[in-house]
């Protein structure tokens, strides 16, 4: 119920009048029954902008830790976080992969839309970055079919580090169906559940017009990261006045 008020009362109005999101190809998502929505992940506000597109719930997996945070400010956050169509990562099972896959199996399994980022993280420079191979192992073991996404601007209303950027209209493709039911019991291919992912990512592409890297996401960061700091580090020794030599 919460979800609902939230995309038609509270928050879901705000956004449409505010920034006046466009959305094309939603008729590619079937009215009823599960589908997989795989996305890019420019911005934490492309979950508020997809799901309001779409008449239907489209729910996502979080951290736990969203969930469990004590005090009123935890209850708070729960609240807002079941609310806004997502659920939490059971960490019951051998990692937080096999608890997200155990989720969205339970979610599709009643006939829901459920929402993924096969890049596992945000960008950080705005480039598409290879997609994890869960979400096909997700459709070869469902039968379920994967609609491509690509949410475009959302990383200039809230860049990443930031709370909020500068005004656009954020626009929202969907892709045609992908059927892989050509693959169906073959889940456990690493070549296929490969092969699957780079399709699914392919069209993704071509929906939102990023550059593609052949790297994951978060090492992509890291690396970012890692080479922010060595320069910070090279500027500050170059501020460092030099040691006097001493006199012989």
């Amino acid at each position: 119920m919460f979800y609902w008020f939230l995309k038609w009362v509270a928050l879901g109005p705000f956004l449409r009048v505010i920034f006046r999101p466009q959305v094309a190809g939603a008729e590619h998502v079937p009215t009823d029954g599960p589908a997989i929505l795989a996305s890019n992940h420019l911005s934490y506000a492309d979950w508020l902008f997809m799901p309001l597109t779409l008449p239907r719930r489209v729910t996502f997996v979080a951290k736990a830790e969203y969930f469990t945070s004590p005090g009123i400010k935890g209850w708070f956050q729960k609240q807002f976080f079941s609310g806004a169509g997502q659920v939490p990562i059971d960490r019951g099972g051998a990692s937080a992969a096999e608890g997200a896959l155990t989720a969205a199996k339970r979610i599709l399994g009643e006939g829901g839309l459920f929402g993924i980022y096969p890049e596992g993280t945000r960008s950080h420079d705005g480039r598409l970055y290879r997609g994890k191979t869960g979400v096909a192992r997700l459709a070869l073991e469902t039968g379920v079919p994967v609609i491509p996404v690509a949410v475009v601007g959302t990383d200039v209303v809230a860049p990443p580090g930031k709370t909020f950027g500068t005004f656009t209209r954020p626009v929202v493709r969907f892709g045609k169906p992908l059927d892989f039911s050509r693959y169906e019991g073959m889940s456990n291919d690493r070549y296929i559940l490969r092969s699957v992912t780079d399709e699914i990512m392919y069209e993704i592409m071509r929906l939102s017009g990023q550059e593609y890297v052949d790297t994951y996401a978060a090492q992509a960061k890291a690396e970012s990261r890692k080479a922010e700091r060595a320069e910070q580090s090279g500027d500050a020794a170059a501020d460092r006045p030099g040691e006097e030599k001493k006199a012989s």
